[in-house]
């Protein structure tokens, strides 16, 4: 099969990926094997590519944001078929017995792995996944709207829960991409008045499009003291500046798997009156099928600009150098080989 892989981490203007010749994997027992059809493209899979996160697992397929059908079933699988459509998302095995897991946040398990930097991902024409981590979809949407939302859309929505936002509250979110404009959706059809803070001029425009109620630069004041905030860009130096925009008793969550070194905090100015900072990790998988849940109710929908497969490293470029508003999608054209 075609897939890419990380040959060696590096900035990628210089091309640190591989399109190759892989084996069509062969699904273990309990696991499925996956016609990908469509993978989106991630922040995190640019930080796998650029060794901003350690390798785990060397010449890795990056991608998890998956859409795809079974293809095969290993051993003791059950409830999913051949031909079955299924989504396959960061978060790809816990231990299940930790104290973590045990109160029902596996999200936080040592012995956790994940797709695309554990083991190989959706940049290729096959995958496999532990079937008790696969999603079954929705039918009414097509595969390149689906992909996105399978970690976009997953983590906003764990981001959004950690920013602890009172109903119809005051909401910033700082960086407008492909999670963003999925967790502002979900926030304003819940009430909420969001403030969107970016450099990127269309992505403002995008903003307003989907219900923000205002849209500003990254280090500009929004026009209302915030009850939450939201910091998806992985910038450091917009910690302080969203701390000192929220109101008393206000909530920072930093959405990103990475974040450059943030500068020093004041703390009268930017932590004192109860405010919280607070980080993100990963998701649960409750946490993934109730966000698809909401999307279905609210009709989220994610801007996506769509790849072929083989052009995933000029994907991962634009998205670097901000290309496009949205999401960027990879759809795999090529015919099935089972």
């Amino acid at each position: 099969m075609h897939a890419w892989e990380v040959a060696r981490p590096g900035p990628i203007e210089k091309e640190p990926l591989r399109f190759v010749e892989k084996p069509v994997p062969v699904p273990a027992a309990g696991e499925l094997l996956v016609h990908v059809r469509a993978c989106g493209v991630c922040r995190t899979d640019l930080h796998i590519s650029e060794g901003d996160l350690p390798v785990r697992r060397p010449g890795v397929t990056p991608g998890h944001e998956v859409v795809g059908v079974v293809a095969a079933t290993g051993a003791a699988v059950s409830g999913f078929s051949r031909g079955d459509r299924v989504g396959v998302a960061w978060l790809r095995g816990t231990d299940g017995t930790c104290a973590h897991c045990v109160r029902g946040a596996e999200n936080l398990c040592p012995g956790s792995s994940y797709t695309g930097w554990d083991a190989d991902g959706g940049y290729a024409e096959y995958t496999t996944v532990p079937a008790a981590f696969a999603y079954r979809l929705p039918r009414d949407l097509d595969d390149v709207a689906l992909a996105p939302l399978l970690c976009a859309g997953i983590i906003g929505h764990r981001a959004l829960l950690r920013a602890a936002l009172p109903p119809n509250g005051r909401l910033g979110l700082y960086g407008f991409g492909g999670s963003a404009h999925l967790c502002a959706q979900v926030a304003v059809a819940q009430g909420a008045r969001v403030h969107v803070l970016t450099r990127d001029v269309a992505a403002r425009r995008l903003a307003l499009e989907l219900g923000a109620t205002s849209a500003r630069g990254p280090y500009d004041a929004p026009p209302e003291p915030l009850d939450s905030a939201i910091l998806f860009a992985p910038v450091g130096d917009l910690v302080p500046v969203a701390l000192r925009a929220l109101d008393r008793g206000g909530v920072l969550a930093v959405a990103g798997i990475h974040l450059s070194d943030t500068p020093p905090l004041n703390y009268e100015r930017e932590l004192f009156y109860e405010k919280e900072l607070r980080s993100v990790t990963s998701n649960t998988r409750a946490n993934g099928r109730e966000f698809l849940t909401l999307a279905a109710r609210y009709g989220v929908r994610a801007t996506t600009h769509a790849y072929p497969l083989s052009r995933a490293q000029e994907a991962l470029q634009d998205l670097k150098a901000g290309r496009f508003e949205g999401a960027a999608v990879l759809v795999n054209d090529l015919p099935p080989r089972h």
